[in-house]
């Protein structure tokens, strides 16, 4: 099953801030189960800063378009 845009997008944050926080970790503490614990949190993370993010981004959007909206008529 293909992702989507946002799947993507989210994955790619998700990898990329898992990278910056298990770097941060001392080589001494880095466990598998430390590891996949930062990889879960990092998913959810990501997963929602975009989400509120998307509907911030939207809920805005929509009130432009509402003011764009009363302009024309």
């Amino acid at each position: 099953m293909d992702k989507t845009i946002l799947e993507s997008i989210i994955d790619e944050v998700a990898t990329e801030l898992y990278q910056q926080w298990y770097n941060a970790v001392p080589e001494s503490e880095k466990t598998e189960d430390s590891s996949k614990a930062i990889a879960k949190n990092a998913f959810d993370t990501s997963f929602f800063v975009i989400q509120r993010f998307m509907a911030k981004f939207n809920k805005e959007a929509e009130a432009l378009k509402s003011v764009d909206d009363q302009d024309t008529i």
